[in-house]
């Protein structure tokens, strides 16, 4: 079992940066791939980024490509995405969620392969 709690959204003006941060207890952090997700009210929850177990591979959404970026610290059990330049487009609720391996890492955009999830922390971009 992983508990994940996700801060550090808020409000920002466009081009403007924010780090998220989720928070993991339980199981070892480091037997999970992470990863982050958004969502906006009436569309389906959104793949942002995933980082693999040994922190060498990332992934990420061509919208965020080259603005944000995933990172872990293990010893302290907590994931990171540092957003920049950040868009109105990127208003959303961010969660952070981890994925029991075995799937392959071509499923880490996969929502539905995701075990464990935040509650989610909001994110506002203004114009």
């Amino acid at each position: 079992q992983v508990h994940l709690i996700e801060s550090g959204g808020g409000l920002q003006q466009a081009g403007g940066s924010l780090r998220l941060s989720c928070a993991a207890s339980g199981r070892t952090f480091s037997n999970y791939v992470m990863g982050w997700f958004r969502q906006t009210p009436g569309k389906e929850r959104e793949f942002v980024a995933a980082i693999s177990l040994s922190g060498r591979d990332t992934n990420y959404a061509a919208s965020v490509e080259g603005r944000f970026t995933i990172s872990t610290n293990n010893a302290e059990n907590t994931v990171y995405l540092q957003m920049n330049s950040l868009k109105p487009e990127d208003t959303a609720v961010y969660y952070c969620a981890a994925q029991t391996p075995g799937y392959g890492w071509s499923y880490s955009v996969d929502r539905r392969r995701y075990d464990y999830w935040g509650q989610g922390t909001q994110v506002t971009v203004s114009s």
